[in-house]
């Protein structure tokens, strides 16, 4: 809105107006404005719910071996970061801009699908939450929209990479000068960093082309599925999941940004995408609203996000890694939520092929993951046996345990970002 404004009023010379056109300039604005609006609507929030006593059912003290109890604690805390990312969104980005409708409809699809699940368990006490396959049809649905959209949308277009070579050694980077519609996708280690969706649906001859498409809205759901509920999985402690989606979010406004920049795009040896620039504002706003969210969700926690805030959290990072081609790199990025995924994973179905031979017995503690290193072996099911019953040797606070995982996304993005330049 206000974009269009101050662009309007800079055909007036108007002092300052051109400053509008800068993405450095929106983006910043745009990450201090969303830090202010989760500051300020985060403590009004609270006090509304506590006032209404609208608050998560009591966790369990038991499984915390520091006996701490939280209740009293209001959720739906999603509603105050989707809020501090829509209204500078609204207010800063180029809404004639596909890529910044699709973060904005991603956002109100799972902030709307989050909340029913936490309607359910609060208001009809019921602790299953919305029914897991209407979640799933949810997610996927959303994921369906966007792989759809990308592929139909005149506007989805990329400038694809190529490497020149040059006297000796040398290899230049260089953009074809024609936007088309790509099937290609950043991979690292590999020249020129592309793989081509169509290339791998190549045994289908002449339709290889509209199998990949096909290939790519598949994988465009999968994604977004596999990081909203990973991102889910990680809501379990303290700050726990707004301080890993800080990070990842760091990690994708470099590469959204670069990728909007011909000269920095060709530098990492990747796909130039005209257009992605707006994402860079989405997540300087995402960013600020994580920050903010953390000033009342770091441990002890004055509000907790629910599904709310997880699911919509998960498929605003994969719906962008999508559009900026990087899908493939998530793996390894978002590494904390695909290892909470992998040990729930792990762990119900070892326990079911144990079960069907008539033994309990599980690989970890507890799941997701971050669980098994504040449970003690006392408190453990004495029916059933562990494989990693020893580890680790000892338990340790929540705090601890959320500081150290966001240490080792610190280190996964830094990764991520420097295998663009192994070749």
């Amino acid at each position: 809105m206000l974009y269009y404004i101050f662009r309007f009023l800079e055909q007036y010379n108007i002092p300052g107006a051109h400053i509008w056109s800068y993405i450095s300039f929106r983006s910043l604005l745009a990450l201090i404005l969303s830090l202010l609006i989760s500051a300020w609507f985060g403590e009004h929030f609270i006090k509304w719910m506590k006032h209404r006593n609208i608050a998560e059912t009591a966790r369990d003290a038991s499984i915390d071996p520091f006996g701490v109890e939280k209740k009293g604690v209001p959720t739906m805390g999603g509603i105050i970061i989707i809020v501090s990312i829509l209204i500078p969104v609204l207010l800063l980005g180029r809404m004639r801009n596909t890529y910044l409708l699709l973060m904005i409809i991603t956002t109100l699809w799972l902030g709307f699908l989050g909340f029913m699940d936490d309607y359910i368990k609060i208001f009809r006490k019921n602790k299953e939450g919305l029914k897991g396959l209407y979640k799933i049809i949810g997610q996927v649905s959303i994921g369906f929209i966007v792989g759809l959209t990308l592929w139909l949308s005149p506007d989805a277009v990329v400038r694809e990479n190529v490497s020149v070579p040059k006297q000796g050694q040398e290899i230049t980077v260089k953009h074809k000068a024609e936007a088309v519609k790509s099937l290609q996708t950043t991979i690292p280690f590999i020249k020129n960093h592309n793989l081509n969706y169509s290339n791998v649906m190549a045994f289908l001859g002449e339709y290889k082309v509209a199998a990949g498409w096909v290939l790519f809205v598949i994988m465009t759901i999968l994604v977004v599925t596999a990081v909203s509920n990973g991102a889910n999985l990680n809501d379990g402690m303290d700050g726990m999941c707004a301080g890993n989606a800080a990070i990842i979010g760091v990690a994708l406004l470099i590469f959204s940004y670069v990728s909007s920049h011909i000269i920095y795009a060709a530098y990492f040896d990747i796909m130039y995408i005209p257009g992605s620039q707006e994402l860079v504002v989405f997540l300087s706003a995402f960013i600020g609203a994580m920050i903010g969210f953390l000033w009342y969700n770091a441990y002890p926690a004055q509000v907790f996000m629910g599904d709310t805030g997880s699911l919509t959290i998960g498929g605003i990072i994969g719906v962008c890694a999508v559009i900026i081609h990087k899908e493939l790199m998530l793996p390894l990025l978002c590494g904390i939520f695909f290892i909470e995924s992998l040990s729930v994973i792990i762990q119900t179905q070892w326990f079911k092929i144990q079960k069907r031979k008539g033994r309990r017995v599980r690989v970890f503690r507890a799941t997701p993951i971050h669980d098994t290193f504040r449970r003690l072996d006392s408190q453990l099911d004495a029916t059933s046996t562990y494989i990693l019953k020893g580890w680790p040797h000892r338990p340790f606070h929540e705090s601890k345990i959320t500081i150290r995982f966001w240490i080792t996304t610190i280190i996964l993005a830094a990764l991520t970002i420097i295998t663009l330049k192994i070749r």
